[in-house]
């Protein structure tokens, strides 16, 4: 079967998923079964896989489906948990206070916070963290969503304290082939590791200080009363600001300190900057701008989570710090169980449910359940009721209405993440065929030649699309890319860089995030609609980091 056949086939199943979701606004929930089938029928009769190799694969991506869905649960029951003890009111009270222009929100509460939680946990976390925070300050849920998936770009590449380089990059690159490199230019791994990370750093530093401006642009777009770019473009210099304030610290660290703490330490510099200069109105213009009244909301923007904040004046204010201390004990325990300095994170992470060998094949499956973010915001859930006094009234109902939403949430999952891994294991064929992910990226560089780094990130976003991570996009394709770049001469820590960097902007597309992030604000069915806004920001993404990939190895 000639490569450009076998890639047509392997881009049917993605296809499928894009035509239903983006252009027929078909609902996740209808859309995902057929890509689903779809991927079944392609893998059996084009890859010529065994059904029990689709079947080992699906229980696989039911291992992954769990996890998902427990960070899911975690951030929800933390957000009704605070919405309960009126924490929330107090939260959003507090950010009115810095500022209660909703273009100076999105720059603290999305991008620096949600860079932070990126920073701490990644997978999916801040999506699932952020967008129901600026649901509870009165943000429509449909740009909640589509803000919680922008956060998730420049901060990816480092999230979950470093684990698309550290782990990503350093398992999908080595080979006989690299090792020999290795030994013949006298560098070890982490030599290795560390060029690649400075690259991946200047790439993000360069094309992530526009992405608050970016987020507050759609916003005001997309959900202002006047539909207008330009208002959001009135606060430019803030925007700056706030993108600056992220990226000086995130570079250096990454350039001096190595993969584990550009995204932490970034944000943790940022964000008192940032909010001290807001409280001044340093930058920040003196029209305040906020969304129009929400009964003149389209029907489509809402979601089904209910927190709203109305102001009651018999019940007792709590403080802000009272109300924050959750989140701030859910960051710290997210840091401290990921250092590695730490044996936190070993006890954790040994404690595994595992199924090796799943029906008698190659495929083998695990989860940490303690190690997952979820077991973090639940811990942090359990310390929200002990610390804001609630009653086992309210306790009942904030779990009653997580578990409500959860269930949409799972039935997509159950078929997306499955067919990502039949997708992921096709490469385990009995007819020696690349796998599907492979034989797409094989076909594009065969056919660009010498501009290839262009493409280089989307590559690298096609398996964060695929597969909902940075760090299954860096395994799958970090090797390939080398290849690449070797044949043609280039220098291969450069066209690696690119491929971490595009599979970080690769995340605001990616499906099963979307499902995720939505089902934390009632979004599910709408999630064609998220994806049709966040494709502006990655092809800005992936076509700066693709010019600056050029940049860097030809100039």
């Amino acid at each position: 079967m000639s490569p450009s056949i076998l890639a047509f086939l392997a881009v049917v199943p993605i296809l499928t998923a894009a035509v239903l979701l983006v252009g027929f606004r078909t609902p996740a929930k209808i859309a995902m079964p057929i890509s689903f089938l779809a991927t079944v029928v392609v893998a059996y009769l084009a890859w010529d896989i065994d059904i029990i190799d689709i079947v080992a694969s699906s229980i696989q991506g039911l291992f992954i489906t769990f996890d998902i869905l427990y960070i899911v649960f975690g951030a929800i029951v933390l957000l009704n948990l605070l919405k309960y003890s009126t924490a929330l009111r107090a939260i959003r009270k507090g950010f009115a206070d810095i500022s209660e222009d909703r273009r100076v929100q999105v720059v603290i509460i999305a991008w620096l916070f949600g860079s932070f939680i990126e920073g701490a946990a990644g997978f999916g976390t801040p999506a699932a963290i952020v967008a129901p925070l600026l649901v509870g300050m009165g943000f429509p849920a449909f740009c909640a969503v589509m803000l919680g998936m922008m956060v998730q770009s420049t901060a990816v590449s480092f999230g979950a304290v470093g684990t698309p380089i550290l782990v990503g990059v350093s398992g999908g690159i080595q080979s006989p082939e690299f090792a020999a490199e290795l030994a013949a230019s006298g560098l070890q791994l982490s030599d290795y590791i560390q060029m690649v990370t400075s690259e991946v750093v200047l790439l993000h530093g360069i094309t992530g200080t526009l992405m608050p401006t970016l987020m507050v642009c759609m916003m005001t777009r997309f959900f202002g009363k006047n539909k207008s770019w330009k208002e959001g473009l009135q606060i430019l210099p803030f925007t700056i600001f706030g993108g600056f304030a992220f990226a000086v610290p995130y570079v250096l660290t990454g350039l001096f300190l190595g993969p584990e703490f550009p995204s932490l330490l970034g944000a943790l510099v940022a964000i008192p900057i940032v909010v001290f200069a807001a409280k001044r109105g340093f930058l920040v213009p003196k029209k305040t701008w906020d969304f129009d009244k929400e009964k003149n909301w389209p029907s489509t923007w809402f979601g089904t989570l209910n927190v709203k904040l109305n102001d009651d004046k018999g019940e007792k204010r709590m403080s802000l710090v009272k109300a924050w201390l959750p989140y701030i004990i859910m960051a710290a325990l997210l840091v401290l169980s990921r250092l590695p300095q730490l044996p936190l994170k070993g006890w954790l992470a040994d404690i595994k449910i595992a199924w090796t060998g799943i029906l008698g094949t190659s495929i083998s499956a695990s989860s940490s359940p303690l190690y997952l973010p979820g077991t973090i915001l639940l811990l942090a859930g359990i310390i929200t009721i002990w610390l804001h006094k609630m009653k086992s009234a309210k306790v009942r109902i904030a779990f009653k209405d997580s578990a409500k939403m959860l269930l949409g949430a799972g039935f997509v999952l159950i078929f997306t993440v499955p067919m990502v891994r039949i997708y992921i294991n096709s490469g385990l064929n009995p007819s020696g065929l690349p796998g599907m992910p492979i034989a797409m990226a094989e076909w594009v560089a065969g056919n660009v030649g010498d501009i290839y780094p262009l493409f280089a990130p989307s590559i690298g976003a096609l398996g964060a699309f695929i597969a909902g991570s940075n760090t299954v996009s860096n395994l799958m394709f970090t090797l390939f890319q080398y290849g690449v770049a070797v044949k043609l001469a280039m220098p291969s820590f450069i066209v690696v860089a690119l491929q971490a960097t595009g599979a970080a902007a690769g995340n605001m597309i990616a499906i099963h995030n979307v499902v995720a992030a939505s089902a934390t604000v009632g979004f599910l069915g709408k999630e064609g609609m998220v994806l049709r806004k966040t494709i502006v920001p990655t092809l800005y993404y992936l076509l700066v980091v693709g010019l600056l990939g050029l940049i860097f190895i030809f100039y």
